[in-house]
């Protein structure tokens, strides 16, 4: 008893940290959407030239993660955490120097190599040391850091823009990324090491490979994806260009939907927890709580396309933000639930890696669309593959239940 309490408190603690990680994960990436609005313009960058620009963290994000999960399921996991964030604190800091095109497009693609850690290495964890009565809250910390790292990088963000310009953000963010590894280092040295074999052996990824759920979760992480992405890459700059605000408008605009965002991954953690552990199907918990939030994107999304006032921008932008925290606790929470703690690494790193292939076309897209036919058509587009994502887990999505892992080994 005594050893299950010590344990309690250095959990809570990896998982706080692990939830400031994504936090930072998230401040990091969308740094250069806050700074586009004087970024854009002091470095020459037109629409297509930025939306390549932003995309191109995704070059290498999205291949990466193949890598990356299945190095998270070999290795010792703690460690590439901590050198992953390393070298994404470092590319950050060094986008403060970035004189144009070429050296952003490089640093970009830099802090993709880092940040490609972050999802498989956080679910190996969460799958190894949390119990699945408290995997939706554990989640959503996780998903609590997807929307307040946009949140706090927003509002931080878009202060130090007015005030000390674009440079200064990415030097801010990329010291205080760097500071996470004081805390890391010392509640991983608090951490049980044993009993990890017990897992059982490692799963190659071509078995994997071979099973429906994880493609349908790859498909359906694409299309919720496309539409968060979205938001994150052009609604600054939607905002400003398009309907007007000022930046100090849009920072407290956007911020409000982040934020709303936050808060509901916390209670929708609570809720599945509280639904799992009285004996009710965490599957379908999840899986209809998806279905509603993808709707709801859709509304919202549309809304925006024709929205103008404050205030309804401001409804809009809550509402988007509570259907993304649901997104962002699920779509890792489901994956767990059919991995397990031998494969949820790789597995993670595949859904990952596909789902984010909507971070490299999506941006691009979008700038060409808004560049020939307006913002109009841009959210119209996202909102129509946002309402596809609801069907998609609806139908799509198999039952939810760990995968048979072991079939091979018995035929032979």
């Amino acid at each position: 008893m005594a050893t299950l309490a010590a344990r309690k408190p250095v959990s809570s603690a990896l998982v706080l940290l692990l939830g400031a990680a994504i936090f930072l994960n998230y401040v990091d990436r969308g740094a250069i959407g806050i700074a586009a609005p004087l970024m854009k313009s002091d470095l020459g960058l037109s629409e297509e030239a930025y939306g390549v620009v932003f995309s191109a963290f995704f070059w290498i994000y999205a291949p990466v993660q193949l890598f990356a999960g299945w190095l998270c399921d070999r290795f010792s996991v703690y460690k590439l955490m901590a050198i992953g964030i390393l070298i994404w604190a470092g590319s950050t800091f060094l986008m403060g120097f970035a004189g144009g095109f070429a050296s952003l497009l490089v640093l970009r693609i830099m802090l993709g190599v880092g940040e490609s850690i972050s999802f498989p290495g956080s679910s190996k964890i969460i799958a190894r040391h949390v119990p699945p009565e408290r995997r939706g809250i554990a989640n959503a910390a996780i998903a609590a850091g997807i929307a307040l790292g946009p949140a706090a990088g927003t509002l931080a963000g878009g202060l130090i823009l007015r005030s000390w310009g674009w440079q200064t953000i990415f030097l801010v963010f990329g010291v205080v990324t760097l500071i996470w590894l004081l805390p890391w280092r010392q509640t991983v040295q608090a951490l049980p090491m044993t009993g990890h074999a017990d897992e059982g052996p490692r799963v190659p990824l071509a078995l994997l490979l071979k099973k429906w759920p994880l493609w349908s979760m790859s498909i359906v992480h694409a299309l919720g994806n496309y539409c968060f992405y979205f938001l994150l890459a052009w609604l600054p700059l939607f905002l400003t260009k398009s309907r007007g605000f000022s930046i100090g408008e849009m920072t407290m605009l956007a911020t409000l939907g982040y934020a709303v965002q936050g808060a509901c991954a916390l209670g929708y953690g609570h809720f599945s927890d509280w639904w799992t552990r009285s004996g009710r199907s965490e599957a379908a918990c999840r899986r209809w709580m998806m279905v509603a939030s993808q709707l709801f994107a859709a509304g919202a999304i549309l809304g925006l396309a024709f929205a103008h006032s404050a205030m309804t921008i401001g409804i809009l932008l809550c509402l988007a933000g509570a259907a993304s925290a649901s997104l962002s606790l699920n779509l890792y929470a489901v994956a767990q639930m059919f991995a397990g703690p031998r494969a949820s690494g790789t597995w993670v790193g595949v859904q990952n890696a596909i789902g984010n292939l909507s971070g490299i076309i999506g941006p691009i897209v979008t700038g060409i669309v808004v560049q020939r036919a307006g913002y109009n058509s841009a959210f119209v587009l996202t909102a129509a593959i946002a309402a596809i994502g609801a069907l998609w887990w609806a139908i799509g999505v198999p039952k939810i239940e760990r995968v048979d892992l072991d079939e091979e080994h018995r035929a032979n």
